[in-house]
């Protein structure tokens, strides 16, 4: 799963898409900092060793459709962006109307500074559907990757997922791993991978 390209493709990503434009003004000047700052509406653009690690774990391979569930500032799903390259689709789902309009601006600002944006995968941020977890309506997903925690793992979630699909996820403030190997409940693949704090995933 960790393999060195795989450390390498995400050692790239995070080369090419700079963390500030996703940023506040006024945290901008932190951007380079290993830590989370606050971009409004109580939420956090995350650690980077915390994406990076995140990301490993969810392995996005060309051509994948992943939800960034959680999507904030935007940052997260232009790195899923390029990990997943032009034959792949990124779906974030953010519940804050503020965050999703300016998730949408440095997304489009970021892409039209790319030289090479037929690189890039497609990027679309949706408002949270009030009362549902996920974009089950887009769904199945190859990847899911989710950027609050959960107090149990998901059934919603999981049920978004394609045969073969990988979440990863806070559950209990525990990065879990979890890939479908079938279409049964009882096919899942749970590994564990340390702890980690996040905002509360939330479907109101």
């Amino acid at each position: 799963m960790t393999t060195h390209a795989n450390h390498d493709r995400i050692a790239e990503a995070f080369a090419r898409v700079p963390r500030e434009p996703f940023l506040p003004m006024a945290e901008r000047r932190h951007a380079s900092d290993n830590v989370p700052l606050p971009i409004g509406q109580g939420q956090t653009n995350s650690q980077p060793s915390t994406v990076a690690d995140m990301l490993r774990l969810l392995d996005p391979q060309p051509g994948d459709v992943v939800l960034d569930l959680g999507s904030g500032s935007g940052w997260t799903s232009m790195l899923l962006a390029v990990l997943v390259g032009p034959t792949g689709r990124v779906v974030g789902v953010e519940r804050h109307a503020q965050l999703v309009e300016s998730s949408r601006e440095a997304i489009e600002a970021v892409t039209a500074e790319f030289a090479d944006r037929e690189t890039l995968a497609e990027v679309a941020i949706h408002e949270a559907v009030p009362g549902a977890l996920g974009l089950p309506a887009e769904a199945p997903f190859d990847r899911i990757l989710a950027s609050a925690g959960a107090d149990s793992l998901p059934d919603e979630l999981v049920d978004q997922l394609a045969v073969g699909a990988t979440m990863v996820i806070p559950v209990a403030g525990e990065m879990l791993r979890v890939v479908r190997g079938g279409t049964g409940a009882d096919e899942l693949t749970i590994t564990r991978h340390g702890w980690y704090r996040f905002v509360p995933l939330v479907s109101e």
